[in-house]
């Protein structure tokens, strides 16, 4: 705490401004937050897990960690890695070489795709939104290098564009083009990613759920983008689909524009720039080098890479997940921690049906459905049941560029497998030891990894102040989520359709334009405002779940279950928001701070606590916030959703 600032005027100051002073970002680090020191000590965790694994003490029968501690040990080797050079890569060179076609350049597009690498475009496979039963392929844009499609397009990032142009030739040059061939490479590669920047459509836009769903038939996209070759693309993919989702069918007819009008000689030049710049972490020391210069010094201002071991963890962590985390539940994860986070869980939705029961501003029939849709909402805590197996994914200690590329061959052939098949409900998208918390509207589920589920956000050993000014808001601001500016399009079943009356939509969206509002004030950097439209979603929820948790702590106190004392000199109420405002404490360097303002939907930490509590009265009363006070919204201004 900063105990000399004054609550009412900037309380996420007087709450964390001690630990904000006292903690600057360590030079391996962009940012370091409340979520950082806790992703710190689990790699701790992480790496007691996996140095013993790779020195073989599980015994021969625990396939799992032989199979971990392999991945480890081989990522590990970096003389290895030095020694390869550019074998790792070599055939993927060679086709791209070889590309004497539109058709041959989307067939090595379509291998390079099977193999995790990025390129043009994405593919996901994920429950189709308007038939959440069933599993969709979905073709959305893609194909930058830089974060966000801004970095192309606004003149302040002219100088980090030519920073960028010279990173490439420099890669292009240790891959062994000639210092004349790699300019004219990196010119190819930046037209074609800032005219692939001018076909995307904005990170707001990209919200919109209904706007970015256009079913199309692989024969209606087959006769509109002839130079896509989607027939052959899908084949070679293994998708037996007879329609995909489209989600900016914009962009794509760029692509078959450009594929017609750019030389096929600047096609191989990007595609070879993108497999150099996936591969660049994980290939020899120079080109691991010159990456980091570029899109971690340059881009984001961190000062020195991270220690091998930690990268190494996290691949390991991104290869193999479930097999990572099976090992960390075994040892980190009391089944009492799920008891009581169930018991939590059970706390904010009986406050939330409530909440949906009596909101006074939407009309019966909404409000009906609404509450159907609530009662089919899950949580997930801790873990999967059932442990992804990783059996078919040779792993090999001399290898580790082909462990991770024959991994993510095995997650993407896993997931193209499923199209057209029943969705999944118990999978996971989070590995165990991630800290972190998601909702997914098509499954009306909230899923808490174990990683998590520790201090500052879950302490079994604190009181109930601080754990549901901690975990038990995360609960509602994942629960909000069901219900926020995107959540609220999906019904009962997960399925994108309206359910709402006319006039409950016109009063939700005029309730949230003033979220919008009041985010769009915030300035977190001199002449850099918030996209209140950007984090609208995040807001919501982040009130949501603060209001949320607040009443269901009330109501414990009220029944007696917690006790009513002052610790610290601190009444509960206190303490709640205070535990609420140090879980967002962090501080981050410039660049991020811009990155994460342009592309993150979350604001950041600090106007994540005052945003939020100068819209609540329960705040107001716990620290004596006056009217006129910068902690209290006025009248017109203040915001109550749910």
């Amino acid at each position: 705490m900063d105990p000399a600032a004054d609550p009412t005027r900037n309380f996420y100051r007087y709450a964390a401004g001690g630990w904000v002073d006292s903690n600057p970002v360590p030079p391996d680090k962009t940012r370091w937050s409340g979520f950082d020191e806790l992703r710190e000590r689990n790699f701790a965790l992480l790496h007691d897990i996996l140095e013993s694994a790779a020195r073989g003490r599980a015994g021969s029968g625990d396939r799992v960690r032989r199979q971990v501690g392999t991945f480890y040990a081989a990522a590990m080797d970096s003389a290895l890695r030095a020694r390869l050079g550019l074998k790792p890569i070599a055939r993927e060179l060679r086709a791209i070489e070889a590309i004497d076609s539109t058709e041959s350049f989307v067939g090595v597009l379509a291998d390079l795709h099977r193999d995790g690498f990025h390129g043009l475009f994405s593919t996901y496979v994920i429950p189709d939104l308007k038939k959440s039963s069933v599993y969709a392929l979905y073709l959305l844009q893609g194909g930058l290098s830089l974060p966000d499609r801004d970095y192309y397009l606004r003149a302040r990032f002219g100088p980090l564009r030519k920073a960028y142009r010279r990173h490439i030739v420099r890669v292009l040059v240790l891959a062994g083009e000639s210092p004349a061939r790699a300019r004219r490479s990196a010119a190819a590669v930046l037209a074609l990613e800032t005219a692939l920047a001018r076909a995307s459509r904005s990170r707001v836009a990209l919200r919109d759920p209904e706007k970015n769903y256009n079913r199309r038939t692989v024969r209606q996209l087959a006769r509109r983008h002839p130079r896509l070759a989607w027939t052959m693309y899908l084949r070679e993919r293994g998708a037996r689909v007879r329609s995909v989702v489209v989600g900016q069918p914009e962009f794509f007819d760029a692509v078959d524009r450009l594929l017609r009008r750019v030389p096929l000689g600047r096609w191989k030049a990007y595609l070879r720039w993108h497999l150099l710049h996936d591969s660049a972490p994980h290939l020899n020391p120079p080109l691991e080098r010159e990456h980091f210069a570029f899109f971690l010094h340059r881009l984001l201002g961190q000062e020195r890479p991270e220690p091998l071991w930690k990268r190494s963890t996290t691949l390991v962590d991104t290869s193999l997940g479930e097999a990572l985390g099976q090992l960390y539940v075994r040892r980190y994860f009391p089944p009492n921690a799920r008891a009581r986070m169930l018991d939590l869980v059970r706390d904010i939705r009986r406050v939330f049906r409530a909440r949906l029961r009596r909101v006074p501003w939407m009309t019966a029939t909404t409000r009906r459905r609404a509450v159907v849709k609530f009662d089919r909402f899950a949580a997930m805590i801790g873990h999967p049941d059932r442990f992804r197996s990783y059996a078919r994914v040779r792993v090999t200690p001399d290898d580790s560029f082909g462990n991770r590329r024959r991994a993510r061959r095995f997650e993407v052939e896993r997931r193209i497998a499923r199209i057209g098949g029943p969705v999944d409900r118990t999978e996971w998208g989070m590995t165990p030891p991630t800290v972190n918390a998601y909702f997914t509207p098509t499954q009306n589920e909230i899923f808490f990894p174990a990683g998590i589920l520790q201090p500052p956000f879950f302490d079994a050993t604190m009181d109930d102040a601080v754990n549901f000014g901690g975990i038990a808001v995360v609960i509602g601001h994942e629960i909000t989520h069901g219900y926020d500016d995107q959540g609220r399009k999906f019904d009962a079943e997960g399925t994108l359709r309206s359910w709402w009356s006319p006039a409950d939509e016109r009063e939700f969206r005029r309730r949230a334009r003033r979220i919008v509002a009041q985010y769009s004030r915030f300035e977190p950097l001199p002449g850099l405002k918030l996209n209140g439209a950007l984090t609208a979603g995040e807001n919501i929820a982040d009130l949501g779940g603060v209001s949320l948790a607040f009443e269901a702590l009330a109501r414990r106190l009220a029944r007696g279950r917690t006790p009513r004392r002052r610790v610290g000199g601190f009444t509960p109420e206190q303490r709640f928001f205070l535990s609420y405002g140090q879980i967002w404490r962090g501080n981050a360097r410039p660049q991020e701070v811009r990155r994460r303002v342009l592309t993150d939907p979350h604001s950041p930490g600090e106007y994540r606590v005052n945003g939020v509590l100068a819209n609540l009265p329960e705040f107001w009363r716990a620290f004596g916030v006056t009217p006129g006070s910068p902690m209290r919204q006025p009248p017109g201004r203040q915001v109550v959703i749910w």
